[in-house]
């Protein structure tokens, strides 16, 4: 708050008319609104007094400059002699302590994005770079912190809406004044409500005194009519279920995004499956083997994605059509492998990418798939860490999948699809021997890739996932 000090009495001897002269003009210096006044006129200072007369930054005076520290000794001299009366005005918040939360930069692809939902409520205590909304876009779900500690005044976006970097959606207090939210209980309000109307009873008794009594004679009423019954449904029409039974929900951005790259990707590229199945055994033998030292080494459990990505990476290594693609007349080579793992969530299918993939052993290969998995099911995974990617991996196995043949994610030529892994009677040796098994899909573009080259990267990876050894000796 500002306060006006009027000048009641006026300074004695040398200080009055010191007084009177360093306060005789005071002019703006820059085209901000400043303070001015002259000698027993109104005079505009801090709330904390006259001796936080140094937040000016300076006084200009008829033929010459005073400095801060002299304008404080001369205020402070005349504090003794100057009796003052305050009257005090409204402050302007937007002077510093009201700031607003806005929309951050949300990658280069994405230019709007969906207010999904608050994450605290007016009145509510906020601290620096604390979320207070979430902003869900084709891609992933970004959050809008408060710039400032303070005390969330009011909302300006409402839920639902579409936003862009840079839209304001909140204003926050630092200083929390001129926040005030109260909750009413609804039995509070329906009391009080209740205490204001009168009840139907009270007011038939009030009618009944008023009115006088009047002898009237019965009235026989007629029967009333009975309405005709609805028409009977005959057996063959179909019995739909009432609306209040069902439900409708808008779909998020990102399953409308997921939900048209797919349909996308079938009406683009000639989408053709190929199968085969993988025998186990040796692949979790390693595992069961060496996953306590794999973990005191390396810090990570040893899983079967690694063994399925290395064997994926040699498969692309053999077949570098499968990690190829059309673009317009052309055939673009890609000398990089990054694998892409498909991974659900609870808002939708996200699919982060294993950078280099061919340049990582199985410790890092576990390390970066668990990493990408935590942040995509936590909504942390940002859109640099989404983007790209030469061959993606999916793995319905986790969900119970025996077969299915996985859809193309544009604009790669080929998907692996993982299943399930079933105990299955195996013929081994001219023996039937129960054996771990998993059916593999590979679905592929076949205008750019033949039948040929997709049976051999199959292979590839058949042969790798049976036999580890292959990738020590590079056969």
């Amino acid at each position: 708050m500002l306060g006006v000090i009027r000048r009641r009495v006026a300074c004695g001897g040398s200080s009055s008319s010191i007084l009177g002269k360093s306060l005789h003009t005071i002019r703006p210096a820059v085209s901000t609104p400043r303070i001015c006044s002259a000698a027993g006129e109104d005079i505009l200072v801090h709330p904390r007094g006259i001796g936080h007369v140094q937040n000016f930054c300076h006084l200009i005076l008829p033929g010459r400059l005073m400095s801060l520290r002299s304008t404080r000794e001369v205020v402070a001299s005349c504090q003794q002699d100057v009796s003052m009366q305050i009257r005090s005005r409204p402050f302007c918040s937007n002077n510093g302590d009201l700031v607003e939360a806005v929309v951050p930069f949300m990658g280069e692809s994405i230019t709007d994005g969906t207010l999904a939902q608050f994450l605290k409520n007016p009145g509510d205590r906020v601290e620096v770079d604390e979320p207070i909304a979430q902003v869900e876009t084709d891609k992933v779900t970004i959050d809008v912190s408060s710039p400032e500690a303070g005390v969330i005044q009011k909302f300006i976006a409402k839920e639902g809406e579409t936003v862009e970097p840079g839209t304001k959606i909140a204003v926050i207090s630092k200083s929390g004044e001129g926040v005030t939210v109260t909750h009413a209980a609804p039995s509070e309000k329906r009391s009080e409500k209740a205490a204001s109307q009168p009840t139907p009873l009270a007011e038939e008794k009030k009618d009944e005194k008023q009115k006088p009594k009047v002898e009237t004679t019965p009235v026989i009423e007629k029967p009333k009519e009975t309405s005709p019954s609805p028409p009977k449904r005959s057996a063959t029409e179909p019995q739909l279920p009432p609306k209040e039974r069902e439900r409708r929900v808008p779909m998020t951005r990102l399953r409308k995004r997921v939900a048209t790259r797919l349909k996308d990707s079938q009406n683009t590229f000639a989408l053709l499956t190929t199968f085969n199945e993988v025998d186990m055994t040796n692949l979790m033998k390693l595992r069961s083997e060496y996953k306590d030292a794999f973990v005191e080494k390396h810090g990570v459990k040893l899983g079967l994605m690694s063994g399925f990505v290395k064997a994926a990476v040699s498969g692309l290594q053999n077949q570098p059509i499968i990690n190829a693609v059309i673009d317009g007349d052309d055939i673009i080579y890609r000398d990089y492998i990054d694998i892409s793992i498909a991974v659900g969530t609870s808002k939708g299918l996200v699919v982060p990418v294993i950078r280099n993939a061919d340049k990582m052993n199985f410790a890092e290969i576990e390390k970066e798939i668990n990493t990408l998995a935590k942040k995509a099911n936590d909504g942390s995974i940002s859109i640099d860490e989404m983007a790209g990617g030469s061959f993606t991996i999916s793995n319905g196995g986790v969900y119970g999948s025996l077969l299915s043949t996985p859809i193309i994610n544009p604009p790669q030529s080929a998907i692996l699809g993982m299943h399930s892994i079933v105990s299955r009677p195996m013929v081994v040796g001219g023996n039937i021997v129960p054996r771990p098994m998993m059916y593999i899909a590979l679905t592929y573009d076949h205008r750019l890739i033949d039948g040929r080259e997709a049976v051999f990267f199959l292979r590839r990876i058949k042969d790798v996932v049976e036999d580890p050894r292959r990738l020590l000796l590079d056969i």
